[in-house]
């Protein structure tokens, strides 16, 4: 609570007190004597004079000032009017009650928004004020983040945050990077392993290699994308600011027409009688409740999806996620981990000449020399082969003679004199090893020995193990379609899709077929819903910028495609989506149910007060009690630590 909390609160506290002693006495004031009243009215009358002091001054400075800046019809303004009217017609206890509530709501608010905040604050604690930069005799200073560059070494010690992006040069030590993603597990981080700016080192001392400035790091872009989200309004908080600008002078309008018109056409012409009714219907249709609990609405989802590891860079992108109705995917990097490994070893079974460890052998040994992903991945599955069985890791070169490399189609080596062959299906029909390729799956490598057919390794992209279940979540939000756009080939493509459950698959597709793509799906889609797209390269970009709604996949991604994107994911997960749907949904429904309410219990009760049926204690709930209700109801999403059911 801060200060002005404290003196708000203290101030509610001191009217109370005042408000309750004032309708004590006004209850013992009505012991007559000789006729007259007793003395202790003008104290109630005092006493009310001072509960009202308290809690309506603030509120009557506020209206002066905005009336003096031109911005006259605000709930200030409203207030102030119908509780000095109310003093005007002794009802001294309705215009205290009237300001008092409306000040206790005003707190409620204040402790709302607070909340909300301070969500956003603990992000604010993930960019550390200081880095630890290691100078190049080993001695460690301590400097401002903005004074490291890139390539100087820095040094994280046990408790600290990492204040830059970059790369572990020494050292081992557990990550939390709960700040980041939203999820508690612990990341190991040694030599050789990028982390991320926010992650908090838990054990051990590692050096890092900056690789980014402390404005482009990790830490940084998020703060500065939650920062920003505020500027960017949904279409109902749109809404409701038009609408309060054109409400309320008609509310005054209409307010003013009962008081001084309505009494015309009174057989009686009980003025005083029509203004009472005036001013309970100016504090009915105040509109508090609409112009607090919307915006608190968007800015509790957007609050709440941030500590869940999905950035929101506006409300407007998450009233756009809830109206999803495509999914469209890139493939590497967000559907799968875009790391090349051997998945299965398959040794011919009719000559037999290689088992699994001789076929993966002769393909490591005939690789040595190549740095193409697949013969790293290749060397990489043998190396750990061996150390698992505890053999020498090493390679002897001098197996190896005679290499040749088939441009476009594999190697020809000698390995122990023996003629190997390893590459694609065209490196065995150029030789005759085989006239019809075997049914194998997508990035397969086969390898012959001295003419004769040994066997297959088959190397994948690794798909997520989150993705397949990412799509059956989107599934059962009702995303009537997903497709997979991605520049591999056509059956790499097809199989990973098949696995993870994918709709529409289009692959070898360019940037700009992607794009192409994109634009034959948005003439699809109907025109109140929209379509997303999920990427995380450069090629990206122009996709992400172009969809209704471009998510970016944060740890892995680039910087263009982060840049260009509406919503980032920061645990690279596909699933998040489906969570930052399903939040967005909850978001769009509170405010809805918000309006709803505000509006249907204040025409109601505008209609009453016109009649005479309600009167300032109706007026009261109308009002306050209703934005009470509604910021209540709008805090729900600030509570939200983890969201995986509707």
């Amino acid at each position: 609570m801060n200060e002005n909390q404290k003196k708000m609160l203290g101030n509610i506290i001191i009217s109370a007190v005042l408000f309750i002693a004032a309708l004590i006495m006004k209850k013992m004031s009505y012991i007559y004597k000789d006729g007259e009243l007793h003395i202790l009215t003008g104290f109630y009358m005092a006493l009310f004079a001072a509960s009202y002091i308290v809690v309506g001054f603030p509120v009557l400075k506020k209206a002066f000032y905005n009336i003096r800046k031109g911005r006259v019809f605000d709930e200030n303004f409203l207030m102030g009017v119908a509780t000095i009217g109310a003093f005007g017609l002794r009802e001294f206890a309705e215009g205290v009650a009237v300001m008092l509530f409306y000040t206790v709501g005003e707190f409620f608010q204040s402790m709302a928004v607070n909340k909300s905040r301070k969500a956003i604050n603990e992000l604010m604690d993930i960019r550390p004020d200081s880095a630890n930069l290691k100078s190049d005799d080993g001695s460690v200073r301590t400097v401002d983040p903005y004074d490291v560059n890139i390539g100087d070494i820095i040094v994280v010690k046990p408790g600290e945050r990492i204040p830059l992006d970059g790369q572990v040069i020494k050292g081992e030590s557990m990550l939390d990077t709960s700040a980041l993603t939203g999820e508690p597990v612990l990341r190991r981080a040694s030599s050789g392993d990028n982390v991320l700016s926010g992650s908090i080192n838990t054990d051990g001392v590692i050096d890092i290699e900056v690789t980014k400035e402390f404005s482009d790091s990790t830490a940084s872009r998020i703060l500065d994308m939650v920062e920003n989200a505020a500027s960017k309004k949904s279409a109902s908080e749109n809404f409701i600011t038009k609408f309060a600008v054109v409400y309320t002078p008609l509310v005054v309008g209409a307010a003013l027409i009962i008081a001084i018109l309505f009494p015309l056409f009174d057989p009686g012409h009980n003025f005083l009688l029509w203004l009472s009714r005036a001013l309970t219907f100016l504090v009915v249709s105040c509109p508090c409740a609409l112009v607090i609990s919307i915006p608190l609405s968007f800015f509790g989802g957007v609050g709440a999806s941030s500590r869940l590891g999905v950035l929101v860079k506006g409300s407007n992108y998450l009233e756009a996620l809830a109206k999803t109705e495509i999914a469209v995917f890139d493939k590497t990097g967000t559907l799968t981990e875009g790391v090349f490994e051997v998945t299965k070893i398959i040794p011919d079974g009719k000559t037999g000449i290689l088992d699994e460890k001789g076929l993966l052998e002769t393909a490591a040994y005939a690789e040595y020399y190549s740095s193409h992903p697949i013969a790293l991945s290749i060397k990489k599955a043998y190396i750990r082969y061996r150390h698992e069985n505890g053999l020498d890791e090493s390679i002897d070169e001098t197996r190896l003679s005679d290499i040749k490399e088939i441009s476009g189609r594999g190697l020809n080596v000698k390995l122990d004199k023996k003629n190997v062959l390893v590459g694609n299906a065209g490196l065995m029909k150029k030789y005759s090893i085989f006239e019809k390729e075997p049914d194998t799956q997508p990035g397969t490598v086969y390898v012959a020995v001295d003419g004769q057919y040994g066997g297959c390794i088959v190397i994948s992209d690794r798909i997520k193990k989150d993705s397949p279940y990412a799509v059956s979540e989107l599934k059962k939000l009702g995303i009537k379609h997903t497709v997979m756009l991605t520049g591999d080939g056509i059956n790499t493509a097809k199989s990973v899709g098949e696995e993870i459950g994918i709709d529409e698959v289009h692959a070898g597709l360019l940037p700009g077929d992607k794009l192409d793509r994109l634009e034959e799906l948005l003439e699809k889609k109907q025109k109140d819903k929209n379509l997303v797209f999920v990427g995380d390269g450069i090629n990206d970009a122009p996709v992400l910028a172009r969809a209704d709604i471009g998510i970016a996949m944060g740890g892995l991604g680039s910087d263009a495609a982060i840049e260009a994107a509406d919503i980032v994911i920061m645990t690279d997960e596909p699933s998040k989506l489906a969570v930052g749907i399903r939040l967005a949904r909850r978001t769009i429904k509170i405010a809805n149910q918000n309006i709803v309410m505000a509006l249907g219990i204040k025409i109601l009760v505008l209609i009453l007060a016109v009649f005479g049926i309600a009167n300032m204690w109706w007026a009261v709930f109308a009002d306050v009690g209703v934005t009470v209700l509604a910021i209540f109801n709008s805090m729900r999403n600030l509570n939200i630590k983890s969201y995986c059911q509707d």
